[in-house]
């Protein structure tokens, strides 16, 4: 048998995870992916930037486009968020919307105006179905039949309960483009340690500390000393007021301490190594309130 009769078939291309606000877009992609990759908070707009998350489903490589949440504010940082989302959406060869099982159909709406702007196909992800019974299921699917023109199909989706992640690899695997693989096939992201740590750093933020705090803050990785068992990570919190930055030391540094040690654990788990993790927190007024503060931590508008 001649070597190109032993190729098989292969298909690659990129897939936007978009929905509302705490739709669930970071959790199906950390349960698809089988590791801790992309953000998760119950908080709403926790991901702020796009960042790819690779998936091997049989001979399909697919890169997963997690996005912000889809909403509209006037805050330069939601402008960006929102841009964010829509180029992702722009640049996908398929889109797939997370519609959390409660939701009215308004999110959906609103959503395949953009998808239909954009020209690209979309499949529809029914999450959170865990929480309702297996009528409200079947209701939910009917009310979305009118729609049916518009989707590639529409999927059930829950993670506590193991359903949905197989016919959602098959079926976006089935409109994917036939290309060699664009990654190497052993990497989950094309995101680099320092930024996967930075994000783990701010989710720890979100997690532990008052709902005002997480908005008005970022994270900066000064330093990363890397050896194959242990690294070493400085890093600093950055807050727009005073105030701010007394409530994430707080008394005798206990808050700190706290987020420092949740962030550690998930680096630990992420890296598979021992973490030094060295966290201070400074101030700089306003920084997310004009372009040149927002650029200077990555978000260009």
């Amino acid at each position: 048998m001649f070597a190109n009769e032993m190729e098989k078939e292969t298909k690659a291309g990129f897939v936007a995870v978009v929905g509302r606000p705490n739709a669930g877009k970071s959790t199906l992609l950390n349960h698809v992916v089988g590791e801790k990759l992309a953000m998760v908070s119950k908080k709403a707009q926790a991901t702020r930037k796009r960042m790819n998350i690779i998936v091997m489903h049989e001979e399909a490589q697919i890169i997963f486009v997690d996005t912000p949440g889809i909403h509209e504010k006037e805050r330069l940082l939601n402008q960006f968020m929102m841009e964010e989302a829509l180029k992702a959406m722009g640049e996908s060869d398929l889109i797939i919307f997370l519609a959390p099982i409660t939701d009215k159909l308004l999110e959906y709406e609103k959503f395949l105006t953009l998808a239909q702007a954009k020209g690209v196909k979309h499949i529809v992800i029914l999450t959170k179905i865990d929480h309702v019974k297996q009528g409200d299921i079947l209701t939910k699917l009917g009310e979305y039949q009118k729609y049916q023109a518009y989707f590639e199909a529409i999927i059930p989706f829950s993670v506590t309960k193991k359903v949905g992640k197989k016919q959602l690899l098959d079926e976006i695997s089935k409109h994917l483009p036939l290309s060699p693989f664009l990654y190497d096939t052993e990497i989950l992201t094309t995101e680099h340690i320092r930024t996967i740590y930075k994000e783990l750093i701010r989710e720890s933020v979100f997690e532990n500390l008052s709902d005002e705090i997480p908005y008005e803050s970022d994270v900066t990785i000064e330093k990363i000393e890397e050896s194959d068992d242990f690294d070493k990570v400085y890093a600093t919190i950055v807050v727009e007021k005073e105030t701010q930055k007394g409530m994430i030391v707080g008394q005798k540094g206990e808050s700190i301490k706290r987020v420092g040690r949740f962030a550690r654990e998930q680096m630990q788990i992420f890296s598979g190594k021992k973490i030094f993790l060295d966290l201070h927190v400074s101030v700089k007024k306003g920084w997310s309130k004009n372009k040149d503060g927002l650029e200077e931590f990555g978000y260009i508008i």
